[in-house]
């Protein structure tokens, strides 16, 4: 079976998304053959001009099904792809909008919502990464909720200690915040908020950004705590990513982190509170100092989200497509 993705470009330092390159290197790994083209353009004239020069690509190149990911790519694979058949991924504000404050929505991102609802009669099957997306999906005998799976081979607890590596202070407790302190939906507010209520000089704040995704296993296995205080997400790759590495974890109750941590000891959920922040860090601190790394790995085992599951279970949504 030969797949193409189709997705955004746009992301400075990377031709594709890394967690949308490796769920394709990943399906490779299950015998499906998967080619890519990035859309470079933002805006829907960007993307109407992407569907031409895709329609063109696919009159010399032969693909058994299109793989859209993010509604705007889906567009343009849906007016290019002519008899092929488009399985679309829902990304997250896609479907439910860009978030600009608490349960506050961006008024002109509600756009990309009526644009997902319009697409959905012109596609095969509509994967959605959490429950929160799904509800946007209004055609549910096409509708299938698969997050995206995690490589294991990058994302594990180390045998190595990073910190010197990382130039990290030895005397500090280190909190890893890995998202852009310039992006509101990252919330980076609240934890600036959190840190200052809880008002420990043992502890500072890491932020990489932008960094590698090579270096990501070395900083969840290097760090103490990391938050994700994210006013809204689907299903972040980062706390499955951490858990993967053992990592303790405060974050906001967003998207399906709940889901995602179950019971495991040293995650902890929030609101969207300074205070409650600030408890739940010195909480995650103080389980750091107790037990050192969680179960999280075993967590994510158990619920199936290692990259080989997942990609058997894309790979069935693509036979049923194709029937």
């Amino acid at each position: 079976m030969k797949v193409l993705f189709v997705c955004s470009g746009n992301i400075k330092g990377f031709e594709v998304i890394p967690f949308i390159k490796e769920q394709g290197e990943s399906l490779k790994k299950v015998g499906i053959d998967v080619d890519y083209f990035p859309i470079v353009g933002k805006g829907l004239h960007g993307y109407f001009k992407a569907s031409l020069e895709l329609r063109k690509h696919l009159k010399v190149n032969q693909y058994d099904l299109i793989h859209a990911h993010f509604t705007h790519s889906g567009w343009s694979a849906v007016l290019a792809s002519g008899r092929t058949p488009v399985v679309l991924s829902l990304m997250g504000s896609d479907a439910y909008g860009e978030y600009i404050g608490v349960n506050k929505v961006q008024l002109k991102s509600r756009a990309n919502t009526l644009l997902t609802y319009l697409i959905q009669p012109f596609t095969k099957a509509i994967i959605s990464k959490s429950q929160n997306i799904e509800d946007y999906v209004y055609l549910k005998h096409k509708s299938y909720i698969i997050p995206n799976g995690i490589n294991k081979e990058k994302f594990k607890p180390a045998t190595t200690d990073f910190r010197s590596e990382l130039g990290l202070d030895p005397e500090k407790k280190q909190i890893l915040f890995l998202g852009s302190r310039t992006n509101v939906r990252k919330n980076f507010a609240l934890v600036k908020d959190a840190l200052e209520h809880l008002n420990r000089t043992d502890v500072e704040l890491i932020n990489p950004y932008p960094v590698s995704h090579e270096m990501i296993p070395k900083y969840l296995n290097a760090a103490h705590v990391l938050v994700v205080p994210s006013l809204m997400e689907g299903s972040p790759n980062v706390l499955k990513e951490a858990m993967a590495c053992n990592c303790p974890i405060v974050s906001t109750d967003m998207g399906d982190a709940g889901w995602v941590f179950g019971n495991t000891e040293g995650c902890y959920l929030s609101s969207f509170k300074p205070q409650d922040f600030a408890e739940k860090i010195k909480q995650a601190l103080e389980f750091s100092e107790r037990k050192g790394r969680t179960e999280g790995e075993k967590r994510i085992l158990d619920l199936g989200l290692d990259a080989e599951t997942i990609a058997q279970r894309v790979k069935g949504i693509y036979q049923l497509a194709l029937r």
